[in-house]
């Protein structure tokens, strides 16, 4: 059936070229876990690099959501340089770059390079400030309030290639309004973050990382995603650490024709590439999947199968430590307001194989550390 297990750096450097660079997004997302220096306690956190219709930028930020923009119809345009984190306090802290100060090397091997924030490859780097009297004052903004500064090192070691369907051919004719790619969706990251002064420490042994990225001109709804590189064989209680799972899709629009309800999956199991790809149709890739919010929770239930396997994964978010992030699509538009977004999922996956019409039921896993979304 293939090994999805290949990198891309083509494929993960910067997309906005053509129609998408008057009408465009692209973003690399980073989510991982560190260690209070001081105290040993755990915290989730995450930083993402946005870009936002580079054709219509000037020598300011354009807020898509600023009262003059959304009178006049006037596109955003922005590097946007999301950075927060997960838990009883989470939240999310937004930075602005005028295009002008923004500079994006390589069709094969991206470098970001944005006042003192770096994105590449290999590394992170950068800081966000907001205030509470400036998130107050700028709702255009869509962020909260905090201070966080990171440095790290990116070592990508599984990825997660969709195939087909974030090909050239496919991305040469702006087939699909979201596509999505995932050069490292188990990721070792190395260095330290610094929340509101404290001091987390980011190691590649229990930093549980993920790296992908998403780029287009619209965002899907409903959207999913759930990944986890922390995994538990139930049968024996041995932690995995060359097995990890991803999620995402939902209703993906393929030359303006909506395909309902679909996601792509992957379960790398100690080596072994396990796929349920729509893009593939010769595997017999099938999915069902629900979600729901509870008073207490978000949980999801996906159901997916192809020729050989069938996977049920389920996970639930506590959502006092879940937050709605914030997004604003390249003609301006809220898609999501209610994007419910987590970093501390936990659940587990039953994994079965597919004989003579029945299931079989190979093994139960544990799983936390999830990264975890849903909006519709």
């Amino acid at each position: 059936m293939g090994n999805f297990n290949k990198k891309d750096g083509e494929r993960n450097a910067c997309q906005l070229w053509g129609k998408l660079a008057w009408k465009g997004y692209d973003w690399w997302w980073h989510s991982f876990t560190g260690l209070n220096r001081n105290t040993g306690e755990e915290k989730a956190f995450f930083v993402e690099y946005f870009l936002c219709n580079p054709a219509l930028g000037q020598d300011e930020p354009i807020y898509g959501q600023e009262p003059e923009c959304l009178k006049n119809e006037w596109w955003p345009s922005y590097l946007m340089v999301k950075a927060g984190c997960w838990g009883e306090d989470a939240r999310q802290m937004h930075r602005f770059i005028a295009w002008e100060d923004v500079s994006i090397y390589g069709a094969k091997s991206y470098r970001l390079w944005a006042g003192d924030c770096r994105a590449s490859e290999t590394l992170i780097r950068g800081s966000v400030k907001v205030t509470e009297e400036e998130a107050a004052e700028h709702p255009e903004w869509m962020s909260q309030a905090g201070e966080m500064r990171w440095n790290l090192k990116v070592n990508k070691k599984i990825a997660f290639n969709v195939g087909y369907g974030a090909g050239k051919l496919m991305r040469n004719l702006n087939a699909f309004e979201m596509y999505w790619h995932a050069e490292g969706m188990k990721t070792a990251y190395d260095g330290e973050v610094v929340l509101d002064g404290e001091i987390y420490d980011v190691k590649p042994e229990t930093c549980y990382g993920y790296a992908d990225k998403n780029w287009g001109s619209n965002f899907t709804t409903p959207w999913i995603w759930l990944s986890s590189n922390d995994i538990v064989r139930k049968s024996d209680g041995k932690r995995l650490k060359n097995t990890v799972f991803d999620i995402g899709g939902g209703r993906p629009c393929v030359f303006g024709i909506s395909l309902d309800r679909i996601l792509l999956g992957a379960f790398y199991l100690e080596g072994q590439p396990i796929e349920f790809n729509f893009s593939k149709p010769w595997t017999g890739a099938r999915t069902k999947f629900n979600c729901k919010e509870t008073d207490d929770e978000i949980i999801w239930h996906v159901e997916q199968e192809n020729w050989n396997y069938v996977m049920q994964t389920n996970v639930h978010c506590d959502r006092k430590n879940m937050l709605f992030v914030n997004y604003e699509a390249p003609d301006g538009s809220r898609v999501h307001k209610r994007l419910w977004n987590g970093g501390n999922g936990h659940g587990w996956i039953k994994l079965y194989r597919k004989s003579g019409g029945e299931r079989y039921l190979i093994e139960t896993f544990r799983i936390g550390h999830v990264g975890c979304e849903y909006g519709e």
